[in-house]
């Protein structure tokens, strides 16, 4: 197939038609995704977040964000995996590590190899504890690494993990760690309210002795500052929200078309959704209206409010397992657990107890 190369293409509408066919069918079996990815493989997704240099397409933000618009309406668990081999390229690509770019950006340009993200125990995830969730031990040749890193999508399908550790001393690193190396263990994935298909889950590492070249950066304090990465929470999160909106809000305008008593609160939704998604883009091309956070927190709340519109105007149908609505539900959720930041979450809260602002 003919490598996809604008969101504008005929060929991306067929891929997402494709997708939102195999949306359900997917979370039922809670199965990997591996015909989706194939199917993305095939039409070059991997290739648009890869430099031109190293073989890819290297999608500017704008044309991403449009894409992942759609794929998050289309199937939420797909769009949500091949975030994870993006914000790895991104953070191989913006390395000063010349030798490991050449190394694995054309392969994971070409969708030979996979890479994943499992970086959290440096944002989020469980930073009170007294020990570093992943210790590193620095060495004559690297480090030794000792843990877990506690949130890691795919990590039983992928060939890399870009990770980060603690050291000693408080410094950090942000290294590839290939998931072949001994000592590396993917654990059972968690049992997800929504997008168990993703896979994500633990990945023990035990003696894993991961040489200097693996090394993106570091070992520095607050490593995740060093270069452009995927920021957690950004832009690209909110457009998977309002893909997720997009696609409860068309069913729900379909069941307005038949019943009057529903016109109102579909006109009122609609609009909204279309006003958040011109902030975005906005966003993208430079001309915030509002911080990222509070972008991000009106998504959610547009997520989670035409999901249980969707499944309001479903009635019974919608509960029963198998119907998209329920779907819709489950999969908003997710949004107010994923890399959400302390002011998203009071946002959340404070809409939840009817709080003004």
């Amino acid at each position: 197939m003919s490598p996809i190369r604008s969101p504008d293409e005929p060929a991306f509408e067929e891929l997402c038609r494709l997708l939102a066919a195999d949306a359900d069918a997917l979370d039922a079996a809670g199965a990997w995704p591996q015909a989706q990815l194939a199917r993305c493989g095939e039409q070059g997704a991997f290739g648009w977040f890869v430099p031109q240099q190293w073989g890819g397409q290297g999608w500017d933000e704008e044309r991403l964000i449009r894409a992942f618009l759609r794929l998050g309406g289309a199937c939420l668990a797909t769009a949500f995996v091949l975030t994870q081999p993006q914000g790895a390229s991104r953070r191989i690509a913006a390395s000063e590590n010349e030798a490991l770019k050449s190394r694995l950006l054309p392969s994971l340009a070409r969708g030979e190899t996979l890479a994943t993200v499992g970086i959290s125990q440096l944002t989020t995830s469980r930073r009170h504890l007294a020990r570093p969730m992943l210790a590193a031990r620095e060495t004559p040749t690297g480090f030794v690494l000792d843990g877990l890193i506690p949130w890691v999508t795919g990590g039983a399908h992928a060939d890399y993990i870009v990770t980060g550790a603690v050291c000693d001393d408080g410094r950090q690193i942000l290294a590839v760690l290939p998931t072949a190396l001994p000592g590396v263990t993917p654990l059972e994935p968690a049992r997800l309210v929504g997008l168990s298909s993703t896979h994500t889950g633990e990945v023990r590492c035990e003696g894993v002795e991961l040489g200097a070249e693996w090394l993106l950066a570091g070992p520095v304090e607050n490593v995740l500052s060093q270069g452009k990465g995927a920021g957690t929470g950004g832009l690209q999160t909110s457009a998977l929200a309002l893909g997720l909106a997009d696609a409860a809000l068309t069913f729900f305008e379909q069941e307005a078309a038949k019943r009057s008593d529903l016109a109102a609160a579909a006109e009122s939704l609609r609009r909204e959704h279309a006003e958040l998604q011109g902030e975005l883009l906005a966003a993208v091309a430079g001309r915030a209206a509002c911080s990222q956070e509070e972008l991000r927190s009106r998504a959610n709340s547009v997520a989670l409010r035409s999901s249980q519109a969707a499944l309001t105007a479903a009635k019974g149908t919608g509960y029963v397992v198998g119907h998209p609505a329920g779907r819709w539900c489950r999969e908003a959720l997710f949004f107010l657990v994923w890399s959400c930041p302390q002011p998203v979450m009071a946002a959340a809260l404070c809409e939840l107890a009817g709080l003004s602002d």
